[in-house]
Formats: structure tokens, C-alpha cells, sequence
């Protein structure tokens, strides 16, 4: 018997997720001929929707590319690229039939012969390295009419639906991803000035809901003291996520939005160098971190606590006893880093990309708090290309205090990366105890085996120490007044679709 797509999103973690949203709605939607501006902290990494690693690319390019199913703002995965699937009992099986008059950017039709082209490049079936690391459980893609794309897994995968949201490009662009964006959705990409400019156009032949303004002009704006002025100064309509203190500086122009960011802040270790090898200095240093008091100083006690690499709107998997595993206890630190042979404390650099204050504020904050313990904290602040080269993929660094979110609202999306083998596994967390757990939580078809694996999971990652989990931040989105209409994801989104001019 096989299951329909209602009944596969009630059989999965997204059903369960609880969103708080605190969102002032706007007034009557306007009309389409308009434009606005949005500012962005960092450049994208790359137009290529399978190898983008930045958060805040894929963000953006949310609204470009679709894949064969999409999230919601509630957290439900729905239909897209597909209209329909099938799924087996055994969780081994998923049947997609194609939506009938889907159409690239470029105005050809998609086919099954470009989905199967999308899967199979992000499971690297060329014998290159898996692109999308869940789809290197893919043991066959098959097309058997014009309409239909069954995919056959190797083990059972009961999260697996969650992982279609892999954007559909057309076969045809192979040579050309990551110069010349073709994708499905509202918007289409049609200039990319590096460090300046991006600039998305309404998709007039757009299969679902049209998007309601018709340009968006997306300006990079790196230097965090230039964002005020550009709002305050009319150059910039939109900025997501600014600080408390640009908050209190804004006009009355602007109306914020308030909610949740759905990711994982913490002081990332490189479990992998000197100190913190040594899972006594870890612990350490997370008894000396004060997350209250890090709220309280840089976004007006705002902020959601987490203890682990889970976030509240992940609902049954999120475990609240986690956050008072470290409460803070400068005597308890001083005595683990003495008993590590740290009596005298040390010296380490944190590593923060600079166009992200909220992370630049924590690491300041926690340079303070580990004074007490007579750890001395140099922060070095660099640009993000240079955080994504240095930290994220060379690991050349000691600790970083940065945002991990769900490249997929699956728990496993946040888990997977600390697998000691993982190729994201940036912090080089390395604990067979964690890897016998998250294969057993990964491949189990039982909802309340996989959720126990998965909570085992995080508490490993607590209990060893791993990092120093902080809070899932509180976003404040500022928009002028002149638009309304935006809408919070339980996921790093910007939708520019639902934005509209208001009357």
C-alpha cells in the first residue's frame, strides 16, 4: 500500500512543527508594476542552488529556484515542480508525477528528463561526491512516461520527502549553473553585479501564485554602519534581521517585524586543534558563557536559549532540560581547566565575519564573560568570503561564533554535520557514541525510535561539549511602510512573492 502526499506530510517531522509568528499585517495588496529594494549583509556565494553554502544565498535564491516540493510558512512541505507522490510502506519507494505546464526561466518546459538530471547530479551517480548528502541513499532514478519520476533508495528513509526541495534546473544549463540562473520559481534572476547588486524580475509565466511586485533590487550592503542610512535614507525598503540598537535608530517609516530565526548561534570549537581537543576545556568554557546575559546585551533579552543544535520551532525534538546542562559557574570552569592542565587559562582567537553584528556582539560579550575564568578571547573579525574559505572549508581557525540553520526543516538537516566523517562537519566533532546514534535514528522507520535517536543525538553533542550553544536569535525584519505583507518561515526564507505595495 502506498501512501499519497497528505498522508506522507502527516507521517513526517514537519507536521509537528510549531511556529511562533509575530508578523504586523498590512493593508490591501496593490498592483504588480512596482519595485523595491532589499539589503543584504554578504554577497552570494554562487548562483548554483546544489553547491551554494551560504544561508543568506539560498535565502535568496529560495525565491529563483523550486524543487519537486516546497515548505510553507507553516512548515508543511506542498506541492511544486510535482503535483502529486507516492510513497511505499517501507519508506524505500517515492513516485513523483510532474506538474503539467511548469516552465524554466528561459521559457522551455521542464521535463522528466531534467528532473532526473537534477537528482542524479545532487547524488553524484557519476561517481563524484554527493552534492546533497541524503541523496547518496539513492539507488536509482527512473522515468517511465513523460510524467512520472519513481526514485528508489537503497535503506528506508522516512525524512527523505523533505530533501525533494533540491532545485529542478534544466540539463540543458549544465556547463553554465553557477553563472546563469534557470529555475521555476516567482522570480527569475536576470543581473548579478558581484558585491553590489542582484536584481530578480516577476516570472510572468510563473505556474502558481504571481509574485505582486515586479522588481526586486537586492543591494549588498557588507558595511554593517552603512544599514541605517540606507534605510533612514530612502536607498533601502527591506533589511532583514538588523540589530536592536538599529531598531531603536530607525524612523517611523519603517514598521518590524518580530520572530524567531530559526538557527543555532553558538561559539563553534574546532574540536580538531589545541585547546579544544580536550572536552574539559570545552565544558569550560561553556560553564563561563552566560546566554541570558548575551540576549540582554544585544537584543534587548530577546532570544530563544537552546543547549543543543536544535531550535524551538522544531517542536518534539527540540529538549528545553538541555539549556541548564552548563548554567554558568566560574567555579566549576576554573576547576575543569585546571584539572585539563589550563590553571593559569590561555589564549584563543574567535574567528566572526564582520557583516554580521549580531555575531560580532556575542563573540564581544563572551570575550568579556571569559575574562572571569582568565581566558583571554582575541576576536578577529574577516570578510565572509574569507570566513567561508578559512573556517567553513579549510577549518583553519580555533572558534567562531556564527548562525547554523536547517538547509531542509528535517532534524536531521541540523544532526547530520556533526558525523565524524561528514564533509560539513566544520568543528571536526569527532564521537563514535554520536555516530552509532545518528545512523540508528537516520535509517529507522519507527516516528518515536527515530525522535528518541535523534534527542540522544543532541545530548551527546551537550554533554561532550561540542560548542557553546547560545540562543536561536530573535529576528527583527525592518520594512518600510509603504509594503506589507511579510511572512516568517520556520527555515532561513525571504519570500519576496507575498510582499506587496500597500494602498
Amino acid at each position: 500500500m502506498k501512501k499519497t502526499f497528505r498522508r506522507i506530510l502527516a507521517s513526517i517531522v514537519l507536521a509537528s512543527l510549531t511556529v511562533a509568528l509575530f508578523a504586523c499585517t498590512g493593508d490591501k495588496k496593490g498592483q504588480t508594476t512596482s519595485s523595491i529594494t532589499v539589503g543584504i549583509p554578504q554577497d552570494l556565494d554562487g548562483l548554483d542552488p546544489h553547491t551554494a553554502v551560504s544561508a543568506g544565498t539560498k535565502e535568496i535564491l529560495f525565491n529563483v529556484y523550486e524543487g519537486l516540493v516546497k515548505p510553507d510558512s507553516d512548515g508543511n512541505l506542498v506541492p511544486a515542480v510535482a503535483s502529486a507522490v507516492d510513497a511505499s510502506d517501507d519508506g524505500k519507494v517515492y513516485t513523483f508525477t510532474l506538474r503539467d505546464g511548469v516552465k524554466f526561466h528561459d521559457g522551455t518546459a521542464v521535463t522528466v528528463e531534467d528532473v532526473k538530471y537534477s537528482i542524479e547530479r545532487c547524488a553524484g551517480t557519476d561517481g563524484s561526491e554527493p552534492l546533497v548528502s541524503a541523496f547518496s541513499n539513492i539507488e536509482s532514478v527512473e522515468t517511465s512516461d513523460d510524467s512520472t519520476i519513481t526514485i528508489t533508495l537503497k535503506e528506508a528513509d522516512t525524512e527523505f520527502l523533505a530533501y525533494m526541495d533540491a532545485a529542478i534546473i534544466p540539463a540543458a544549463n549544465d556547463a553554465n549553473t553557477n553563472t546563469k540562473a534557470i529555475g521555476t520559481g516567482p522570480y527569475k534572476l536576470t543581473s548579478w553585479s558581484a558585491q553590489e547588486e542582484v536584481v530578480l524580475e516577476k516570472f510572468d509565466d510563473y505556474w502558481g501564485t504571481p509574485a505582486n511586485i515586479s522588481t526586486v533590487n537586492i543591494k549588498i550592503i557588507a558595511d554593517t554602519d552603512a544599514i541605517v542610512t540606507s534605510l533612514n535614507g530612502g536607498g533601502v525598503d527591506f533589511f532583514a534581521r538588523v540589530s536592536a540598537d538599529q531598531v531603536a535608530q530607525l524612523s517611523s517609516d519603517y514598521e518590524i517585524y518580530e520572530g524567531p530565526m530559526n538557527l543555532v548561534q553558538a561559539l563553534f570549537l574546532n574540536n580538531g586543534v589545541e585547546p579544544f581537543d580536550n572536552v574539559l576545556v570545552r565544558q569550560a568554557l561553556c560553564y563561563a558563557a552566560d546566554q541570558q546575559n548575551i540576549m540582554d546585551l544585544t537584543s534587548d533579552g530577546k532570544g530563544f536559549e537552546i543547549g543543543s543544535s536544535m531550535f524551538p520551532s522544531f517542536g518534539k525534538y527540540y529538549i528545553e532540560e538541555l539549556n541548564d546542562v552548563y548554567n554558568k559557574d566560574v567555579d566549576k570552569a576554573k576547576a575543569l581547566l585546571k584539572e585539563a592542565g589550563y590553571e593559569d587559562g590561555f589564549t584563543f582567537t574567535i574567528t566572526v565575519p564582520s557583516n554580521y553584528t549580531q555575531h560580532v556582539d556575542t563573540a564581544q560579550v563572551l570575550k568579556e564573560q571569559f575574562k572571569e575564568i582568565g581566558v583571554t578571547a582575541e576576536i578577529k573579525l574577516v570578510e565572509w568570503e574569507t570566513w567561508l574559505s578559512e573556517v567553513y572549508a579549510d577549518r583553519n581557525y580555533q572558534a567562531t561564533v556564527i548562525g547554523l540553520t536547517a538547509s531542509q526543516l528535517t532534524a536531521s538537516s541540523l544532526l547530520s554535520r556533526f558525523v565524524s566523517d561528514a564533509s560539513n562537519n566544520f568543528i571536526n566533532f569527532n564521537s563514535e557514541a554520536y555516530d552509532t546514534a545518528y545512523k540508528a535514528a537516520a535509517l529507522t522507520t519507527d516516528d518515536d525510535e527515530k525522535t528518541a535517536g535523534y534527542k540522544e543525538c543532541e545530548t551527546i553533542l551537550t554533554n561532550e561539549a561540542s560548542s557553546v550553544y547560545i540562543q536561536d536569535m530573535v529576528a527583527f525584519v525592518a520594512l518600510n511602510k509603504k509594503y506589507a505583507g511579510y511572512v516568517f518561515y520556520p527555515a532561513y526564507i525571504q519570500d519576496f512573492a507575498k510582499l506587496y505595495v500597500v494602498e
